[in-house]
């Protein structure tokens, strides 16, 4: 009977792992996977002691889904990659038909929330993170905070283009002083000025001659 318990344990045992092994496997960061574990994109539980166990399966099959789709590919540094998080479809098109007209050498990606956003973010860290500060499931301030609390991300610049009124965002704790926040409706304009300033700066960076 002994036996059997352990055996049986055993096997539940290698049916879980911890999130930081979750978080390896997927190669996301812990604070990434336990939002993902929040919002019901991993399966997971809570032992006794209040410890998370993810579902081995749920990651596997996360990782085949995420396989099934285009890889991140690493942007040559001639360019600048772009991520804008924007849950309106009307707003996303608005940016894809601007900045095509801008003719600079971007790579732009979009996603509708917050959690897509560090998902990506963990694949392919951007140079430019434009967002929305009100979104579905994880909003934009939590997003900054996540990806603020990351010293290796701390080169990237992140711009905040939202129509919440001032007082509403103090309300909500702020912004940290590096973030450039813009109103809506969107500043084409402006946004095309820091992508043409961001770019003579990273040619200026480049070692001579490359």
């Amino acid at each position: 009977m002994t036996e059997h318990t352990n055996k049986a344990q055993s096997a539940a045992e290698a049916d879980y792992c911890t999130t930081r092994q979750a978080a390896e496997m997927i190669g996301l960061s812990l604070g990434t996977v336990r939002h993902m574990i929040e919002s019901g994109e991993l399966a997971a539980w809570k032992t006794a002691g209040g410890h998370r166990r993810v579902s081995v399966a749920s990651v596997n099959d996360y990782l085949r889904r995420r396989g099934s789709t285009p890889s991140a590919t690493r942007v040559p540094s001639n360019q600048l990659s772009v991520l804008i998080a924007e849950d309106d479809p009307d707003l996303q098109r608005l940016y894809q038909l601007n900045i095509a007209t801008w003719r600079l050498p971007l790579s732009v990606q979009i996603v509708s929330n917050g959690f897509e956003g560090l998902v990506q973010i963990g694949q392919q860290p951007p140079d430019v993170l434009i967002l929305d500060l009100m979104m579905p499931g994880m909003d934009g301030f939590e997003m900054i905070r996540t990806l603020r609390a990351n010293p290796a991300l701390a080169h990237m610049d992140i711009i905040v283009v939202t129509g919440m009124d001032p007082a509403r965002i103090t309300e909500r704790g702020g912004l940290p002083a590096d973030i450039t926040l813009c109103g809506k409706p969107v500043p084409f304009h402006q946004l095309h000025g820091f992508m043409q300033a961001k770019l003579v700066s990273q040619q200026r960076s480049l070692p001579r001659g490359f």
